[in-house]
């Protein structure tokens, strides 16, 4: 069921959001890099290596202010719409990755100011 929820999420914001790419990753791309996380965001446990791995290819993308903040935007996009996602879960998820992202993965995060 939080698949289906999860690919009805991508689909929304790929329509709201559209053209809105960052170093040509969409935010349909960032979702999509993220789908193995579902599981782990909402219930927490064992982070799956396919979730890690597509953190890491989210972060690989973010060469740029501007890739960084396209990235930003779409997580929180997502943050706010994916039900049931424990905060505390999205918080851990880069370091039990073991990669940093340098802004919180929150509904409430402030993209402009990533730098």
């Amino acid at each position: 069921m939080a698949s289906v929820k999860f690919a009805c999420v991508v689909v929304m914001l790929m329509v709201v959001v559209g053209a809105h790419s960052a170093e040509g990753m969409t935010c349909g791309q960032v979702q999509g890099n993220l789908a193995q996380c579902i599981g782990f965001l909402q219930n927490g446990g064992i982070v799956p290596p396919a979730c890690c791995n597509g953190v890491k290819n989210i972060l690989n993308s973010a060469r740029t202010t501007a890739d960084r903040r396209g990235i930003c935007s779409c997580l929180k996009s997502a943050a706010g719409a994916v039900r049931g996602l424990n905060p505390s879960n999205a918080q851990a998820l880069p370091g039990k990755c073991g990669v940093n992202i340098p802004w919180k993965i929150s509904s409430s995060t402030n993209c402009n100011t990533i730098n």
